[in-house]
């Protein structure tokens, strides 16, 4: 027997309110904590304007959106390839340009509407460029994991195993509660046995504060920076049409239209200017938070602000807990992520329904995943594009060819 729908007016009882705004929280925990983990910078940081960041997009919306904004893995390529060479206030400086680019677009979709979207990101564009955030960070985890360089370690290789292996059962033995955070099963798991095997301690935890500012960081203007983030901001927004449909289709309202897209782009934009101001990474919806609302048929965006004002949190501990993560654990756990990533976008070419047999369709599909995995780069200036940002662009230009001007008079081709 299904549980019965909580609305996304209803305010659910004190009683069941914080189990329910915790459950949203742990959900997306381990994917948000990633990524600033990732780039080195503070998860505090992010933790405290993920929270903030979904209290603006839910007041924006009229919280008429059941949504939590966590930490967005479109912009890791282009940040991990600007950190080492203009530094991590460049990056904030280009996180900052999406997040006007967001308010911009919100601005024009108000106006025209969004029947161009389809032109200038086609169905076989979407699933092949979501593909390759996962396909070229892949190597990155691989590495970290320790199971790219060197000769095997046999210890190394037990916690990598015994960590996925938690995180399979996690999503298809388990059930209720312990399905919805395998990742965080997977992290306590690996830590566990870290620590038994020699491989983790427990002294930076101990030393670090119970109570802690969260790091702020200073953005810096750098074009170079702008010119390789604005793309992904593009994936982002395709991104986020995906996840305001589904969730839609969910709770039973049409979300495109009331609050509208324009609305959420503008929450999702200051939120992000936000963040890139005081230190933080660009924000997004989260597709695990979308599943725990279908599992849990609780719809209410009061729960979702009740897990923004838990993740605002000044504990020393919990990022001193997070960065002693080891390699092989975090490794392991960013391979799955980025696996399911790399199969989120095959699964959108599916329910898209993209038909490979047509050679427009065939030709963007394969282009898309070439260039954005094969190392190809092209060098303008300072700037050098490569990875999701190059096949984003070629996405765009080749989508508006393909599909912007009828070249077969009307024929499917």
């Amino acid at each position: 027997m299904e549980p019965p729908v909580v609305g996304v007016d209803e305010h659910p009882p004190l009683a069941v309110f914080v189990p329910l705004s915790l459950q949203h929280l742990l959900a997306m925990f381990g994917a948000t904590v990633l990524v600033p983990v990732l780039l080195g910078v503070d998860p505090s940081t992010v933790l405290l304007f993920n929270g903030i960041g979904t209290l603006i997009f839910l007041v924006v919306c009229q919280w008429k959106v059941p949504a939590y904004l966590g930490s967005s893995f479109a912009f890791l390529p282009q940040a991990l390839i600007i950190i080492p060479l203009y530094g991590y206030g460049a990056a904030l400086g280009g996180f900052i340009a999406s997040g006007i680019l967001f308010i911009l677009l919100a601005g024009l979709i108000k106006k025209t509407g969004i029947g161009w979207v389809k032109t200038v990101f086609p169905d076989a564009a979407r699933g092949a460029i979501v593909a390759v955030i996962g396909l070229e960070l892949a190597p990155t985890a691989a590495a970290m994991a320790g199971l790219t360089t060197g000769p095997v370690d046999l210890t190394n290789l037990a916690i990598v195993f015994l960590t996925l292996g938690v995180m399979i059962a996690g999503m298809t033995a388990c059930r209720g509660f312990l399905r919805l955070i395998p990742i965080l099963l997977g992290l306590v798991t690996g830590y566990g046995v870290s620590l038994l095997l020699g491989r983790a301690v427990f002294d930076p935890i101990l030393a670090a504060p119970w109570f802690s500012i969260p790091t702020i960081y200073t953005p810096v203007l750098s074009l170079p920076a702008i010119i390789l983030i604005l793309p992904a901001s593009l994936v982002v927004f395709v991104e986020l049409i995906s996840h305001l449909k589904v969730t839609g289709t969910i709770i039973g309202r049409d979300l495109m239209a009331d609050p509208g897209i324009e609305r959420t782009l503008l929450g999702k934009g200051i939120s992000t200017v936000l963040s890139g101001m005081f230190g933080s990474t660009p924000n997004t919806t989260y597709a695990e938070n979308i599943g725990v609302l279908a599992i849990t048929r609780v719809y209410s965006t009061a729960v979702f602000a009740g897990a923004a004002v838990i993740a605002i949190s000044f504990c020393g501990k919990i990022p001193a807990a997070i960065q002693s993560i080891p390699g092989p654990v975090m490794g392991t756990v960013s391979l799955l992520l980025f696996g399911v990533i790399t199969a989120s976008g095959i699964r959108m070419l599916i329910d898209a329904r993209t038909d490979l047999s047509l050679p427009r369709n065939l030709l963007l599909v394969s282009l898309i995943l070439v260039i954005g995995v094969s190392g190809a780069s092209v060098d303008i200036g300072l700037v050098q594009l490569k990875g999701m940002a190059l096949s984003t662009i070629v996405a765009v230009v080749l989508g508006g060819f393909f599909y912007g001007i009828d070249w077969w008079g009307g024929r499917r081709c």
